[in-house]
């Protein structure tokens, strides 16, 4: 559900007026990418920014979920689809533009400590996150599908964590012209491990993320 969730956001963001979609022989629309590996070329590919998402979900008191997003991501991805375990991917997330859909939560992830204490989150002026792949798995009997595992940097601590991934698509993007490769992958992390505890359990310690990630070929 929460895929649909940023796939509509992403949407909503991107600005999508004026397009003029490729037509199939029999004049019906044609999306550009496709869930074909063939379509795929070695090289090394740069995040899309515009397009590119990082949810996090939490839960509220143990009620409901409440949901939040990273964007700008920013970074390489080095592939070569005949070796898929080979691939690199070195990724940023600029925190300082979380956003949610409440001000008031918003301005709370990123307001100073009282006092000139400790930020209950990330505080004003927080660094951006990284992730840096040390290891690729495929998936035995699914090729699209992979465990990817790297390192993560958050709130100044970097701790290894393996994403579940898969390929989503591959073509040609029609307003770049660029190559362009798609993934999603989720994972989910204790927030408390980056030192970032306010409120456990009463907001959960555990943080699903759900990444919709588009690189296109340089």
């Amino acid at each position: 559900m929460k895929r649909h969730i940023i796939a509509a956001l992403a949407l909503a963001t991107a600005g999508i007026a004026g397009f003029a979609p490729a037509l199939t022989a029999q004049g019906a629309p044609q999306v550009p990418g496709a869930k074909d590996p063939a379509r795929v070329t070695a090289g090394t590919y740069t995040a899309d920014s515009n397009h590119s998402l990082i949810a996090w979900e939490v839960s509220h008191f143990g009620f409901n979920d409440y949901y939040g997003l990273f964007g700008d991501v920013a970074g390489t991805l080095v592939l070569d689809p005949a070796k898929p375990s080979e691939a690199k991917v070195d990724v940023t997330i600029p925190v300082a533009n979380v956003t949610t859909a409440s001000k008031g939560l918003t301005d709370h992830l990123l307001r100073a400590g009282k006092d000139g204490g400790k930020p209950d989150f990330f505080g004003p002026a927080p660094a951006a996150a990284r992730f840096v792949s040390t290891a690729v798995k495929v998936d035995a009997t699914d090729a699209t599908k992979a465990m990817i595992t790297g390192d993560l940097t958050l709130n100044g601590v970097t701790k290894p964590v393996t994403f579940e991934a898969e390929f989503t698509g591959a073509g040609t993007n029609p307003y770049s012209k660029k190559a362009t490769v798609g993934f999603e992958a989720e994972t989910t992390i204790k927030r408390s491990d980056f030192g970032v505890s306010y409120a456990v359990p009463f907001v959960s310690d555990e943080v699903e993320l759900d990444i919709s990630v588009a690189f296109e070929k340089q």
